[in-house]
């Protein structure tokens, strides 16, 4: 096989194991631009927003902080919370990205929820560049989410939309990515312990302990403080046992 069938081969093998993303990212994507347009933004700005920020959920949220005149600290602050999450994700990533040359940069840029989901459940086939395997895969990720929110936005420049039940979507992709991520990994503790942790903020939510806009912080806190806690005891465990 010549170099270009083989690169040919990879590609097509990396657009298979990104589809799923494809689809959940049209269908989040579109709203987003349709969101955009509707709150009174030019469209050109939908592909602006998502080539130089791509953020996802961040992206909705800072629209609508726009429209509301919310001052940009505030934004700023807002937007750290809801992406902090992804320190955590980098942090777990430092292994695989370390050989990826010239593209970890970029790589560092592009990891958002669904990119990380396919990073942590796909193994580097033998014989591949860390860097050009990885950054399609982040590369190929982001073009999909710029073509939906491109078609929302031009779409809602055109047609009027009713957006009722267009947000399950993105609950939807991440049901998909999680089922494909527990049967790669054979471990159902890491979402079983995020399930509970989010359960259980929204508990407290609902009894007015906790605000909603602390919702996901402290779900992510709690996740977390479990996660280290139950991987502690196990190493702990394995430790004793030799």
């Amino acid at each position: 096989m010549s170099k270009t069938e083989k690169n040919n081969s990879s590609f097509l093998s990396i657009l298979k194991i990104t589809l799923p993303v494809f689809f959940g990212y049209i269908a989040i994507g579109i709203p987003f631009g349709l969101m955009l347009v509707k709150n009174g933004y030019p469209c050109w700005l939908s592909p602006i927003m998502s080539l130089t920020m791509y953020a996802g959920a961040g992206q909705y949220v800072a629209v609508g902080l726009f429209a509301s005149g919310a001052p940009f600290g505030a934004i700023a602050v807002a937007e750290l919370l809801l992406n902090i999450r992804h320190i955590v994700y980098g942090l777990s990533l430092i292994d695989k990205f370390k050989n990826t040359g010239k593209w970890k940069p970029y790589l560092v840029f592009a990891l958002t929820d669904e990119t990380y989901a396919l990073m942590t459940t796909t193994a580097l086939p033998e014989g591949q560049d860390a860097g050009r395997f990885y950054g399609t895969i982040a590369l190929l990720d982001q073009s999909y989410w710029v073509l939906g929110s491109v078609i929302g936005a031009i779409a809602g420049s055109v047609i009027p939309f009713d957006f009722a039940g267009v947000d399950f979507a993105l609950t939807a992709l991440f049901a998909v990515l999680l089922i494909e991520q527990i049967r790669a990994s054979k471990d159902i503790v890491p979402p079983v312990i995020g399930i509970f942790a989010a359960l259980v903020c929204v508990v407290l939510e609902r009894f007015g302990i906790i605000s909603s806009e602390n919702i996901l912080i402290l779900s992510l806190a709690v996740g977390i403080a479990a996660l280290l806690i139950t991987k502690t005891k196990k190493g702990g465990t394995d430790g004793n046992s030799k």
